[in-house]
Formats: C-alpha cells, sequence, structure tokens
C-alpha cells in the first residue's frame, strides 16, 4: 500500500490530520536534520496503522516535504 504523506516537522503538538484529497499530514517534533524527522515520521505512521515500524518504507522524498 502507498499513502502519500505531508510532513510538518518542528511542530509543537505531534498528530496525523487527513485532509479531503485523502493525504496524511504528519506532524513531528524532530528537525529535519540527519533523517531524524524521516525516523519519526515512520514511527507516527506505523503507530497510526498499528502495524510494526519495520513494515513501513520510504519510497521517495527524502528531503522533500511531500513523502
Amino acid at each position: 500500500m502507498k499513502i502519500t504523506t505531508i510532513a510538518h516537522v518542528n511542530s509543537r503538538n505531534p498528530r496525523i490530520e487527513k485532509d479531503l484529497e485523502g493525504n496524511l499530514h504528519i506532524y513531528v517534533r524532530e528537525p529535519p536534520l540527519e533523517g531524524r524527522a524521516n525516523q519519526a515520521i515512520t514511527k507516527a505512521l506505523s503507530d497510526h496503522l498499528k502495524i510494526p515500524n519495520s513494515h513501513v518504507n520510504l519510497v521517495k522524498g527524502h528531503k522533500s516535504k511531500i513523502k
């Protein structure tokens, strides 16, 4: 399954929201340094979907807001 997400880093309130187009907006506290935000995004998504973190892969957008 592929899910389009929009990352919001350095957020005060970490959360996941769905917009009208079906995209997930993932808000994380971590800064976009050394992949820390990407790791937090995959962790948040795996917790939200209730699947193991090892089953979530970042396919594209490693340095982009849209993943």
